[in-house]
């Protein structure tokens, strides 16, 4: 068998550990949800949760302080509000039973004044 080269850029490290969540959308940004990680990048992580959410959504995401730690370590610029990381759905794959692997994009800091008051970030 031919071994396939990694095609990913960024190396991932296994990590379950579970996560609060909300959609920065006017209709959904004061409902907390949850769900859990599967692995983690520098440039973002994998998540498994329950509620459809869509490519290009802004989200915001609440770990423990651990995991917190983590990802500002692996992405020094990353964008860290209220105790927890605002990151851009890049990617959605339907499980089953109602469960979603979403893969999301870790906003730096230098990307916070695009998004703006546009994803309701103020009001998380």
């Amino acid at each position: 068998m031919e071994n396939t080269p990694e095609r990913r850029e960024f190396i991932r490290l296994d990590y379950s550990t579970p996560l609060a969540y909300k959609i920065c959308k006017k209709e959904t940004i004061s409902k907390l949800l949850e769900g859990y990680t599967s692995n983690i990048s520098s440039a973002g992580l994998l998540c498994n949760v329950k509620e459809t959410v869509n490519t290009e959504d802004i989200i915001w995401l609440s770990f423990d302080r651990g995991v917190l730690s983590i990802c500002a370590e692996l992405e020094k610029r990353v964008f860290i509000y209220q105790n927890g990381i605002i990151a851009k759905v890049v990617r959605v794959e339907e499980k089953g039973d109602a469960n979603f692997d979403v893969g999301v994009k870790f906003i730096t800091r230098q990307e916070r004044d695009l998004i703006g008051d546009k994803w309701r970030i103020n009001s998380i």
